[in-house]
């Protein structure tokens, strides 16, 4: 058997297999310039796709709501927003702000937690679909890249802790009044200063703080929940190449490939469970703190 035929045989290596699962399905090629016209179509059609999953879930248990007793999914429903709500009222004091804030968070958190949990799919199912798709309109199936986890897109995390961050800045200018909010930056903690030198300077630094804060707020949201998928997708590739080299594997003994591959895919499954609940938990509370923060006055 030739060397070509061998390579053909055996597959993709390990690390072309990862590279491809890795690329997203974009408008045009990448480049190594920063091109801002770039989209990943697959984390955008997948993530709006979910979005509007998880507002139809939650219509429908509002439509079927009833005052006697309830079903299972209106009553999981309910323990939800229960529990949303009660953070709401406990970070966010002002009542009005929530009647907009405790919906929000509770979509933040069904939201993510449908993107976080198409990393339970099988990891070559939608791909392989998809590369059927592509190939029977003509094109190279190996050119068919498909990324079936929003989450794991750091244009898709960063994207909602912007929107946050713009959240924020429209609550601090509401609650406090624009000229309140800007009175605040210059002044606070020490309060106004009648020394004019001193004032500048104390509403420099603050300024300075404050865009600092809000910086390393926004770019920490998103970023927690990006690594924390992103590293939950590579396990899970790594876990599908041990029953890749089993299928490609002629060794009796590569048996025992198989087993782990089943025995690992199973237990990080399970724990990647606790993990997709946790960060949605976890975004969905940050936003509340950072929207009760900006209704708090220093």
């Amino acid at each position: 058997m030739s060397t070509e035929a061998m390579t053909e045989h055996a597959g993709p290596s390990a690390s072309d297999y990862i590279v491809h699962h890795l690329t997203h399905w974009q408008n045009k090629p990448q480049t190594e310039i920063v091109d801002f016209s770039v989209f990943n179509i697959d984390s955008l059609f997948f993530s709006i796709a979910l979005g509007l999953l998880g507002s139809f879930f939650l219509w429908k248990a509002a439509s079927r709501a009833t005052a006697g007793v309830p079903g299972r999914f209106q009553a999981a429903v309910e323990i939800l927003m229960e529990m949303v709500d009660g953070q709401a009222k406990s970070i966010v004091h002002n009542a009005t702000s929530r009647k907009l804030v405790a919906p929000l968070a509770l979509t933040v958190f069904v939201w993510i937690f449908l993107m976080n949990a198409m990393d339970l799919l099988p990891l070559d199912l939608l791909p392989k679909i998809w590369e059927g798709i592509y190939g029977s309109m003509g094109h190279d199936p190996h050119h068919a890249y498909l990324r079936v986890v929003p989450t794991a897109d750091l244009s898709i995390t960063m994207g909602l802790s912007v929107s946050v961050l713009f959240i924020c800045l429209f609550y601090n200018m509401k609650i406090k009044g624009l000229g309140g909010w800007a009175h605040e930056l210059v002044s606070a903690p020490f309060g106004t200063s009648k020394n004019p030198i001193f004032a500048i300077i104390l509403g420099v630094v603050n300024v300075a703080e404050q865009l600092i804060s809000f910086t390393a707020k926004t770019v920490s949201h998103g970023m927690r929940l990006f690594g924390n998928m992103y590293a939950g997708e590579l396990v899970f590739m790594l876990i599908a190449l041990l029953g890749g080299s089993w299928a490609f594997s002629a060794e009796p003994g590569s048996l025992m490939l198989l087993l782990l591959h089943v025995v690992a895919g199973w237990a990080w499954a399970v724990f990647h469970i606790i993990i997709i609940l946790l960060q949605a938990f976890v975004f969905m509370m940050l936003t509340l703190v950072y929207i009760g923060q900006s209704h708090d006055a220093h």
